[in-house]
């Protein structure tokens, strides 16, 4: 008998028995041996003007950083799996599960390794979807698309702050994930096209494309509803 758990809001209804389509096991494994150790990095302050956490300096502002980005994807595939658009067909039910589950791998993942150095983590976050209409088959699988794009992106701008080689790793196992999920999205959009490596994301040498901090929070920053700031990347 296949068994059905229920999670909270951090969560899904999701069915533990499913193969799945994009493998959690590789990242997980690789993510469960790094812990933040040594990090004793100490600039993630309270405005006291305005109650905004700072992400703080650096690796631990890199980690803050990329861990605001996924807590957004992962609520956002909470949501989704929680509330399947109608029509949906069983092959995106699976897609979106897998996606949910890396998403949330990767979120507890930041929590638990920044905890476990600095009790300055960025809390919680709380996210709004003004534009998003999670019934709709084209609006979910737009915003999936845009926010993979730049998640992806986001790494790869990001990776050039990071002192730590052991982060550097584990960031690049995470990216090379998160352009997974991009180029599954982009088929599911447009199947059987070259749009998982569109021009509009792979530059004339071959690469994904890398935007700056606060270039990925001016496109994504419309999601955020608790506000925080990274002063050392000139956000906020």
């Amino acid at each position: 008998m296949k068994k059905t758990i229920q999670v909270s809001s951090q969560g899904a209804n999701l069915d533990t028995g499913r193969r799945n389509f994009l493998k959690l096991s590789g990242v997980g494994l690789a993510m469960a041996g790094l812990a933040l150790v040594g990090c004793n990095d100490d600039a993630m302050i309270i405005d006291n003007g305005n109650q905004v956490f700072d992400l703080g300096k650096g690796d631990v502002g890199v980690l803050n950083y990329a861990y605001a980005l996924e807590q957004l994807e992962a609520d956002f595939y909470t949501k989704v799996v929680n509330n399947f658009y109608t029509g949906i067909s069983s092959l995106e039910k699976e897609i979106f599960t897998d996606l949910y589950h890396h998403e949330v791998i990767h979120r507890d993942f930041f929590k638990a390794a920044i905890g476990s150095a600095t009790s300055n983590v960025l809390p919680n976050l709380e996210f709004q979807y003004p534009n998003v209409n999670f019934s709709d088959r084209n609006s979910v699988l737009a915003t999936a698309k845009a926010l993979e794009d730049t998640g992806v992106a986001a790494y790869n701008g990001a990776g050039k702050y990071i002192t730590n080689a052991d982060y550097l790793v584990i960031a690049g196992k995470i990216v090379s994930v998160e352009a997974r999920h991009a180029a599954a999205i982009r088929n599911l959009i447009n199947p059987g096209s070259a749009d998982f490596s569109g021009d509009d994301v792979i530059d004339a040498n071959g690469l994904d494309l890398a935007k700056e901090p606060k270039d990925i929070v001016a496109a994504a920053g419309g999601f955020f509803k608790t506000p925080f700031t990274w002063k050392e990347q000139g956000i906020g």
